[in-house]
């Protein structure tokens, strides 16, 4: 015998690859074809993207998985869920069945696969990351696989080739009365059942949905979403952990690296990029600066903390006036305006110290000094609550970024009372969420106490739809929402919109 038949692997057995190993095979760089809508996401994708749709897509997926976990935390049932995810999801990551005869069905799921694995990449790093990843994903793949197609779920899930055993007549009959008390039907042979190790349906045994016997859990045909699901969170969880041991390997790739450890920053609160459109609201007057003491009630909390301290001190140090400036120009304070606004307000200096060493910056903010390297003329974008809270923390006597982030819980509650924040619920849950460090959870919601009226009467008639309530992640929207919630009876209660969703593109 040649001594290289002791080698041989027979074929049927090389391609049954492990999919721990599988992220790892040698790339055939070649497209995919995705058959189904569902996607364990066991094998990486291939093909070549651009670095413009590598960030994009992945900046998609994370505004999806945001407003999953913001769901979660403020304890939507899952129907309310799906109901409120349906249109995020079509904006963000839109994924039609095979039924539904879309031409862009290859291309909605090239970019569903692609930014799983982007996403991957970008949290993989920490256990934390990895954790919440692998929890938001599973809410995702749960979402998806109870609105799919009957018939091309069944498919999908026969294509897993999952270890379950056919629980056979002799043994139903056995345990006859156990599986119909577990199952809670009257008559047990018209369901079919599989039988698993208990270990793979933590969730079942839990609620006590499942006949436990010999280390195996009887699981009712009608409790498959569980079985797959669990399978699925088990092979990502494994996947992320093999994922992080190769990530050293990324930080050679000065392409890829600073764009992972922007998504990854990401996760503290989604970025939002400024648009044009946030600055625009329909039957809001051209804004001058002696109105902003009134509008001042419908900014949030970093934008309260800044213009009330300015009215306290007549003064706010650099980076403070830089995140105030750069917040009222995005809700339409022109240059001109802003210029005064800062005069009135550092009543205590004189002209020449003001024209001196205050009117430059304001104006290299607008972009109106500082040529071509100042954002071609245009000046600095807003700051979105993602930039706020990966800023450094404010030093002596500074008082910019977020108040959830930088003040001490008790000064926290005391200025959400001086606000008009008293409900006792509310501010236990915010001081949860601050201590879990879900800062722009907190602001949300506020911002939904505040607005609890407004916002149900626009649910009710259906003015707004579930785009115009995602989650807030930039005090411009949060201004542009608030104003219009509270002017509803002025005639001007058009679409939000707004532009600062991820996905949207800053303005150029």
């Amino acid at each position: 015998m040649n001594r290289h038949d002791y080698s041989r692997v027979d074929a049927k057995r090389r391609a049954n690859i492990s999919h721990n190993k599988k992220q790892f095979a040698k790339a055939e760089f070649q497209q995919q074809k995705y058959d189904y809508r569902l996607n364990y996401y066991d094998v990486p994708p291939t093909a070549e993207i651009t670095l413009e749709e590598f960030e994009t897509w992945a900046i998609n997926r994370l505004k999806v998985l945001s407003e999953l976990e913001a769901c979660s935390f403020r304890n939507r049932s899952p129907e309310e869920t799906a109901e409120y995810m349906t249109s995020i999801l079509n904006k963000h990551l839109p994924l039609r069945s095979n039924s539904s005869r879309s031409q862009s069905l290859q291309e909605e799921r090239k970019k569903d696969h692609y930014s799983h694995f982007i996403l991957r990449l970008a949290f993989s790093s920490t256990e934390d990351l990895r954790r919440r990843f692998s929890r938001l994903e599973t809410m995702l793949f749960r979402l998806r696989f109870k609105s799919d197609d009957l018939k091309e779920r069944k498919d999908f899930v026969n294509t897993l080739n999952l270890e379950w055993e056919e629980v056979g007549d002799e043994e139903k009959a056995e345990f006859r009365k156990d599986l119909a008390a577990a199952g809670n039907i009257k008559k047990e042979d018209d369901q079919e059942w599989f039988k698993v190790d208990w270990e793979r349906v933590p969730e079942l045994v839990e609620q006590r949905r499942v006949f436990l016997k010999r280390g195996k859990a009887y699981v009712p045909q009608r409790e498959q979403l569980s079985l797959v699901v669990a399978e699925y969170t088990k092979r990502l969880d494994e996947a992320l952990e093999l994922t992080s041991r190769a990530i050293p390997r990324l930080d050679e790739d000065d392409r890829l690296a600073p764009i992972l450890a922007h998504l990854s920053q990401s996760f503290t609160a989604p970025d939002a990029a400024y648009t044009s459109s946030d600055a625009s609201i329909d039957g809001l007057s051209t804004i001058t600066a002696g109105a902003i003491d009134s509008l001042a009630s419908n900014f949030p909390l970093c934008m309260q903390n800044l213009h009330s301290t300015l009215r306290a001190n007549s003064h706010l140090k650099h980076y403070g006036r830089l995140q105030y400036t750069l917040f009222l120009k995005g809700i339409g304070l022109s240059l001109e305006e802003c210029i005064i606004f800062w005069r009135r307000s550092f009543k205590l200096m004189t002209d020449d110290k003001f024209q001196k060493e205050y009117k430059y910056n304001i104006r290299h903010s607008y972009g109106d000094v500082g040529g071509d390297s100042n954002r071609r003329g245009r000046g600095y974008t807003p700051y979105s609550c993602q930039k706020i809270l990966t800023e450094p923390l404010p030093g002596p006597g500074q008082m910019h970024g977020c108040p959830y982030r930088t003040f001490t819980q008790d000064n926290l509650i005391t200025m959400l009372q001086r606000t008009g924040i008293n409900d006792r619920d509310l501010l236990k849950t915010v001081k949860e969420d601050v201590t879990k460090q879900r800062y722009h959870v907190a602001c949300n919601r506020v911002f939904e106490h505040a607005h609890k009226r407004e916002i149900k009467k626009v649910k009710d008639d259906g003015t707004w739809g579930a785009n115009d309530l995602d989650t807030i992640v930039h005090p411009n929207t949060y201004f542009k929402r608030s104003w219009l919630l509270k002017h509803l009876g002025d005639g001007n209660v058009g679409v939000v919109g707004g532009g600062t969703g991820p996905g949207d593109r800053m303005e150029e």
